[in-house]
């Protein structure tokens, strides 16, 4: 998981008189000095906690600058808020009860990848659980794989692992629009490029030496056969794990379930005080509410219930909940799913609430108060966007960020906000 070390090379131009003729009035220029950034090694962040920490993961946002279509992308508007209508406090409308600290963002930016996962990282997230349409070009699944793909590029550089949460939801989809005979052979394609993509990564999740593969369901493939069918003949062998109270579904071919959030904690409760026992392996779950938008959009009927956040308690409780329980792994509930209000990434609302609760639960024992450096280092990445040489910079201050050196990162930070 770590990297090596690698320079890379760019230049500031320091042009100065260092001598002047006095007949021909010529000037001389000074060679080009070269600015170098260190690519440091990713270091863990010292944490007491040696529970597995796994965040999940929605990469499915667009601006109208990425979205090819010169649209707001669906998970903004839900075809009912308009992002270009900007209040009297700055912010853009969007379909969400929450607001982005950074505000509305594409997720394939490298530099919004780079802040959320810097905040993991010093939060003490271990991993994240990448939620993943496949591979096909339909709807907007093809844009969320390849905002995944640029999240997973910059995974190793953090020191962070990653696995996938495959929405088997969309199958039927696939079929219907004739690019795959049955929701089986769509799911196929689907493992065989994971396979050859990702489950042999060095940073990929395993589970009993086999990558870990989770499904949000089963939604479509629900019978034992068809999950044996996708497994056989695409010759993938995953420790595959289905929604909580689904396993049968998937038959021999699922090892264990993960909770989710629903309705309130007693379910939670009763997964570890009663199913994790008929289980061979379980992942728990930690949330900060649930407060549903779809709804509110007219996008269906709606969720005739909602979890108050309770102004951070709620994620409190519920990762104690974990602590008290059997279990090793948890999955954080979500990292930014604005739509169903699970979002543990900072907002205007709550600050960085959250990942400082999720810090003190994973008892990080050092280098607890950059949060805000991290913040910074993304708005000097926008600010400074057409510069170079700032932007080299920048670089720098990440790896330092990476490689558990945040004093330098602050320094190079506070430089070039002080600049002139």
């Amino acid at each position: 998981m770590y990297t090596y070390t690698k320079l890379f090379s760019g230049l500031f131009y320091l042009f100065f008189c260092c001598s002047c003729d006095g007949d021909s009035g010529e000037q001389t220029v000074s060679p080009e000095k070269e600015f170098k950034v260190e690519e440091l090694a990713a270091k863990p962040v010292d944490k007491s906690n040696s529970a597995k920490l796994l965040m999940h993961y929605m990469s499915w946002f667009e601006t109208k600058g990425s979205s090819g279509n010169g649209q707001w992308g669906y998970h903004w508007t839900m075809n009912h808020s308009n992002p270009d209508v900007v209040g009297k406090n700055g912010k853009r409308e969007i379909a969400s009860h929450y607001y982005p600290l950074i505000g509305p963002y594409h997720s394939g930016d490298k530099d919004v990848i780079e802040y959320h996962l810097l905040l993991m990282k010093y939060a003490g997230v271990d991993g994240i659980l990448i939620d993943w349409y496949g591979t096909y070009n339909l709807n907007d699944y093809a844009i969320i794989h390849e905002n995944a793909e640029q999240l997973i590029a910059m995974l190793d550089k953090v020191g962070l692992e990653y696995a996938f949460v495959y929405e088997d939801r969309f199958l039927n989809n696939i079929v219907e629009a004739q690019l795959a005979s049955t929701p089986v052979e769509a799911a196929k394609k689907d493992m065989v490029y994971l396979r050859n993509n990702h489950f042999g990564n060095t940073n990929y999740i395993q589970l009993d030496h086999k990558p870990l593969l989770m499904v949000f369901g089963p939604i479509t493939l629900k019978s034992p056969d068809q999950w044996i069918s996708v497994f056989d003949e695409s010759q993938t062998e995953p420790s595959f794990l289905t929604l909580w109270n689904q396993i049968n579904e998937a038959g021999e071919g699922a090892v264990g379930e993960y909770a989710w959030v629903y309705k309130g904690q007693s379910y939670l409760e009763d997964f570890y005080q009663t199913r994790i026992k008929e289980l061979d392996f379980s992942i728990g779950s930690a949330y900060p509410g649930f407060e549903d938008f779809y709804a509110e959009a007219g996008v269906y009927a709606g969720i005739d219930w909602e979890i108050s956040p309770l102004n951070g308690q709620t994620f409190k409780e519920t990762l104690m909940l974990f602590k008290n329980s059997s279990l090793d792994w948890l999955q954080l509930i979500t990292w930014n799913d604005f739509g169903e209000g699970t979002a543990i990434e900072p907002t205007d609302e709550l600050g960085f609430k959250y990942i400082e609760a999720l810090q003190d639960f994973a008892e990080v024992s050092q280098n607890k108060d950059v949060f805000d450096e991290i913040y910074q280092l993304y708005q000097l990445r926008k600010l400074h966007k057409d510069n170079s040489s700032i932007q080299l910079q920048l670089d720098q201050a990440f790896y330092h960020f990476v490689a558990l050196q945040p004093q330098e990162a602050k320094t190079i930070i506070n430089s070039i906000k002080n600049k002139p």
